[in-house]
């Protein structure tokens, strides 16, 4: 098989998916705040003990993080090792509340990892995109994968929409 060719069935063999989910009564230039802070992403995402700055500005395309401690479907409960990615932001669009990110380095098998997020606005609200595309991931099933982003996504927003709720409720005066 010719290379240009081996390139291309590589391309096809990628899986690809999207996750949303709403964040009820809460705007979209909210929820960007929390989403484009790149630096963290533990504040949000299930089971993420660690995210980092490894170099860069956090919001500036080029900056690198370090994100640990997350769980994987894979995942049992003897496992000793810490599961760590790297990801590098691609790039960032502040108008249209969307950036790209990529995972550089880990040890969780994501090989030519890229990811979008944006955030739509919404007459209750809002809602997160999270579209992917990864080389397949041995041992995975792509349901293994579609399951721990939307997961992640799901509890992302909850601890969102639960945050800004808290800021709302203090901030309103008493009556």
């Amino acid at each position: 098989m010719a290379p240009s060719q081996q390139g291309s069935e590589a391309e096809k063999a990628k899986w690809k998916g999207k996750a949303t989910t709403e964040v009820k009564g809460a705007k979209a230039e909210q929820v960007w705040l929390l989403l484009e802070d790149f630096f963290g992403l533990d504040k949000w995402f299930p089971t993420l003990s660690t995210c980092i700055p490894v170099e860069g500005i956090s919001g500036q395309p080029g900056c690198v993080r370090f994100c640990a401690g997350f769980k994987t479907p894979l995942d049992g409960h003897a496992k000793q090792t810490v599961n760590w990615t790297k990801q590098k932001l691609l790039s960032i669009d502040p108008a249209h509340r969307t950036f790209s990110y990529s995972i550089v380095d880990g040890n969780v098998g994501f090989h030519s990892y890229v990811s979008t997020l944006k955030v739509h606005p919404k007459a209750e609200g809002c809602e997160i995109e999270w579209l992917y595309e990864v080389e397949p991931v041995e041992g995975w099933k792509l349901e293994y994968l579609d399951s721990f982003i939307d997961t992640g996504l799901q509890v992302m927003a909850q601890r969102m929409q639960a945050a800004l709720k808290t800021m709302e409720q203090a901030l309103t005066p008493s009556k």
